[in-house]
């Protein structure tokens, strides 16, 4: 599995490009993600999204129209890739695949694990390829999500911390922003977390 990240937009969104057996995955295709993108991919089959805040999802329409590829996007956010909630513009996309709490895919051969990690937003979700878990704005290198904006939830976020303290695995994380980790790293900040919460 080969991995390429550009940061973009004014907010650095981390857009992946996940390259397996020839076939690519695109995650999170932010602000200005769009001609880095089309640049580097030759057999793209998907875009995942991790959420629908305006900094993950502002690519998305331009790049499954001209890639003709599907967008996969968590049920509870949704809304905001199709209105724009926060009025920044966004170009609407709609959700191909409506992805449903804790669901598995075959894309291409591919495997995917999206796992629901509500707080941060309603559909707020972690993507999980090989081993490797694409956190968006859930969790990053010592830290966590805001909980503080529009539709962001503290108690949907502590529950979901608490979900993944129990988590036995050691996957490598790649955050939505900033620098990757791991997980049991980022779970021995949990405690602290759930303290603040």
């Amino acid at each position: 599995m080969q991995i390429k990240s550009k940061a973009c937009g004014a907010y650095a969104t981390n857009c992946y490009i996940v390259m397996i057996d020839g076939k690519e995955i695109i995650i999170d295709p932010g602000m200005g993600a769009a001609s880095w993108v089309l640049e580097e991919v030759h057999n793209p089959v998907a875009i995942l999204n991790t959420h629908g805040h305006f900094d993950h999802v502002w690519s998305n329409a331009e790049l499954a129209k001209k890639l003709r590829i599907p967008i996969y996007a968590p049920e509870g956010d949704c809304f905001m890739l199709e209105n724009d909630p926060f009025e920044q513009g966004t170009p609407s996309s709609v959700a191909d695949i409506v992805v449903k709490g804790d669901q598995t895919f075959d894309i291409a051969g591919i495997q995917i694990l999206f796992l629901h990690f509500p707080g941060h937003t309603p559909g707020c979700s972690a993507i999980l390829i090989n081993n490797t878990l694409f956190s968006g704005d859930f969790i990053f290198k010592n830290s966590i999500g805001r909980y503080d904006f529009p539709y962001s939830d503290a108690n949907q976020m502590r529950e979901s911390l608490e979900k993944f303290l129990k988590i036995e695995k050691n996957w490598e994380i790649y955050p939505g922003h900033g620098v990757s980790t791991t997980l049991k790293s980022e779970q021995k900040n949990i405690p602290h977390w759930l303290r603040v919460l």
